[in-house]
């Protein structure tokens, strides 16, 4: 296990865990917390035996969003970094999919936390949302940037308009989350998505994240494009002659990652 302030991050196998640890301050994000995510993703991103990372939280509160005192005291730049833009993460370009564990109501930045990761595994019984218009404010962390495109524009605006928290449930119901499950369940169901993942050949992995995360900005015409540039090359790599020769041999692979 290593820590970069705010931030401990820990290796299961294939999988980086990026945990918050400011419990007594709610885990809101401050200078700290962005500067420890950033470089929590940097060697996510670096080292090729990680596969995939998970986004959890120390305490009893997955992330309260701003350091109001920091807002109060116009210190709110401290809580973005250059390149991943609020924490750190929510602006961040990435080649790994990363998993958020929510084991409590995540609501305005701490929501946004979760909308910024690929895949969310969330507890039993809580609620997210984007209450900023209750307090005549705007959320800026990427959630009305992301909710139009994971939900729809109707259900974004219903969200974002009237600022109400949502039960996780309907959350899941309209495909925003992916896995709901006891509380105490999530971090674990968390590490076993992103071991599926790892399981998987890291190179077909990464070009299939690749052409979903870029092309869902493009044109159809584009996506194809973009689907045969980054996907072809792979059939021609030692791992996926590896994947069919295991299949047919009845066996696990043993990837190269070449």
């Amino acid at each position: 296990m290593s820590e970069h302030s705010a931030v401990l991050t820990e290796r299961h196998g294939s999988v980086l865990v990026l945990r918050l640890n400011r419990p007594d301050a709610r885990n809101a994000i401050n200078g700290d917390i962005a500067r420890g995510l950033e470089a929590g993703l940097d060697e996510l991103e670096r080292d090729d035996t990680l596969g995939c990372g998970v986004l959890a939280a120390n305490g009893p509160i997955f992330s309260a969003g701003a350091d109001l005192k920091l807002v109060a005291s116009g210190q709110a730049a401290e809580m973005a970094t250059p390149r991943g833009g609020f924490g750190g993460l929510v602006q961040r370009k990435r080649q790994k999919p990363l998993i958020a564990a929510v084991h409590s109501d995540a609501l305005a930045g701490g929501f946004e936390l979760a909308l910024a990761c690929d895949l969310i595994v969330a507890a039993e019984g809580i609620k997210m949302g984007l209450p900023e218009t209750k307090r005549s404010l705007v959320a800026l962390g990427g959630g009305l940037v992301e909710l139009p495109r994971l939900v729809g524009e109707k259900l974004a605006m219903e969200l974002a308009l009237t600022g109400d928290p949502q039960p996780i449930e309907r959350l899941y119901a309209i495909g925003l989350v992916n896995r709901v499950v006891p509380r105490d369940q999530v971090a674990t169901e968390a590490l076993a998505l992103a071991a599926r993942i790892g399981e998987n050949g890291p190179l077909a992995v990464r070009a299939t994240y690749r052409i979903l995360r870029q092309g869902r900005d493009l044109d159809t015409d584009a996506q194809w494009k973009l689907s045969f540039e980054v996907g072809l090359p792979v059939f021609a790599t030692e791992d996926a002659r590896e994947g069919a020769m295991a299949f047919v041999q009845k066996r696990k692979p043993e990837w190269k990652g070449r």
